[in-house]
């Protein structure tokens, strides 16, 4: 499993980062994780509003700062 973090640095991006990283811990999933702050590259997955969390290519959210327990629900 793939998931990239996309934005810019910002204190919601880091914090939705640290909430995957536990999510993947608690679910024990293998998975890579990417954090993208290019902004060509958040505008080729056409998302407006970070953070956002892509799995696998597929834009999951955007513009929230997901808890732990909501990122679980979109790894499953």
């Amino acid at each position: 499993m793939k998931i990239e973090i996309l934005g810019t640095g910002c204190t919601k991006c880091e914090a939705l980062l640290q909430n995957v990283k536990q999510a993947i811990a608690d679910e024990k999933i293998f998975a890579q994780i990417e954090k993208v702050d290019d902004p060509i590259k958040i505008m080729e997955y056409q998302v407006l509003s970070t953070p956002a969390l892509v799995v696998n290519g597929i834009v999951k959210s955007s513009g929230k700062l997901l808890n732990k327990e909501e990122v679980k629900e979109f790894l499953k």
